[in-house]
């Protein structure tokens, strides 16, 4: 795959990890329950991907999930962002199922089959969409399941609608879209075969 610097989402940018404490805490659960938003699409052994993991707000719950047979890569841009990953799994006794993965602005640089794949509130951040959604999409097992949720106070309806064609035009059919909280949000399956 050839890796490109073009820009198609203007003004995007990373959420710097000292920001992250402000809506990766416990008072985000009156929002957002990762076990409610995530069971419906994981079963115990199952891999998972968690792209723009920040803290672990949502693969440490996915971990859970999948067991002790299951897997999830908890992939971010910011090494900080895995280190707390990576105390907070210790912490909650999941350590040994979650790989932390650093990607780059350009590339998720990951080579694997993936049951279920995650990019909660970090896909406006991606300075190419059409390109992030190819390399989502190689990351799943033909049948798997994607789920993407953006925060309606940075994306708007139109911006949305260019995420979701993005990943229409990679490979992906929508399913659904889900009401999570305060947010704009798809679940796509993966249309191809290895």
């Amino acid at each position: 795959m050839k890796i490109t610097d073009k820009l198609l989402l203007k003004d995007t940018h990373v959420c710097p990890w000292w920001l992250a404490y402000s809506f990766d805490n416990p008072l985000r659960l009156i929002f957002h329950r990762p076990d409610q938003i995530l069971r419906p699409y994981l079963l115990e052994g199952m891999t998972a991907v968690d792209i723009g993991c920040g803290m672990g707000f949502f693969c440490i719950p996915m971990a859970v999930i999948v067991g002790e047979q299951g897997r999830v890569i908890a992939v971010d841009i910011q090494q900080k962002m895995l280190d707390v990953v990576a105390k907070r799994a210790l912490a909650r006794g999941v350590n040994k199922r979650i790989s932390l993965h650093r990607c780059t602005s350009g590339s998720i640089g990951l080579d694997c089959e993936a049951d279920f794949v995650l990019s909660f509130w970090m896909a406006h951040e991606v300075p190419n969409i059409d390109q992030f959604m190819v390399q989502v999409l190689s990351l799943l097992k033909p049948g798997g399941k994607y789920l993407v949720a953006e925060p309606k106070m940075h994306v708007d309806s139109k911006g949305f609608e260019k995420i979701s064609e993005a990943a229409a035009s990679a490979g992906f059919q929508i399913l659904s879209r889900p009401k999570i909280a305060l947010s704009r949000a798809a679940l796509f399956e993966a249309l191809k075969e290895k």
